[in-house]
């Protein structure tokens, strides 16, 4: 929406969830509206083979859920674009919302610029290592709940190391995430399954789904 050069002169000063409220904030200055961002994103693409492994878990019975640094209103206008949104019980990201003067704004998810979750891995708007520790604790003890984590970047290590060694996590190979996981495999407990693209993704995937399944139907 030709922010480009303005995204890249104010990257390095500021963290990333408010340097997007900065951009939504120049968008609404030049005249543009959220449905204008929202048509925007109508671009950004999603491989047919991870949306298929998408629809198809969900199918399966999986509970999926999002946990993203991005903010809501991206990740929902992106989904619905796509008929995905309704495969996803819960999102867990930045909140949004379009203020009284229709500007798009994007607010931390725990609510403070500063360090609330006092973890030293993660930006201080999210902890995605927190939020997974709130979901591991939801879940029902009477039910033997096995995680599957995707994921590509840095944020997504501190929730790596939550996985115990009934789990999965599916780290995009040569990103961070991966990269991190490799400097010292020894942090890890979860069995780690990497992928490159969205044939090999969807593959690897449906695999340990049906693994699991067949795993529980033998107890």
């Amino acid at each position: 929406m030709g922010l480009s050069d303005l995204f890249h002169q104010l990257r390095s000063t500021l963290p990333w969830n408010s340097l997007m409220d900065r951009m939504m904030k120049e968008l609404h200055s030049r005249g543009e509206t959220a449905d204008d961002i929202a048509e925007c994103l109508k671009k950004t693409p999603v491989h047919p083979r991870i949306a298929a492994a998408i629809k198809a878990a969900r199918a399966f019975g999986c509970d999926l859920r999002i946990l993203s640094d991005a903010n809501q209103f991206f990740i929902e206008k992106i989904l619905e674009y796509h008929d995905l949104l309704g495969c996803f019980s819960k999102i867990y990201t930045n909140p949004t919302f379009v203020d009284e003067e229709g500007r798009l704004r994007i607010f931390p998810y725990h609510g403070s610029t500063l360090s609330p979750h006092g973890c030293s891995l993660c930006p201080s708007n999210l902890c995605k290592g927190q939020v997974l520790n709130n979901i591991q604790a939801s879940a029902p003890e009477s039910e033997r709940q096995n995680f599957i984590y995707l994921g590509d970047g840095s944020g997504d290590y501190c929730p790596t190391l939550k996985l115990g060694d009934k789990d999965y996590v599916m780290p995009r190979k040569n990103y961070p995430l991966w990269n991190c996981i490799f400097s010292d495999r020894a942090f890890v407990k979860a069995e780690v399954r990497e992928w490159s693209n969205g044939e090999e993704l969807e593959g690897i995937l449906l695999h340990l789904i049906n693994r699991i399944s067949s795993e529980r139907s033998i107890l």
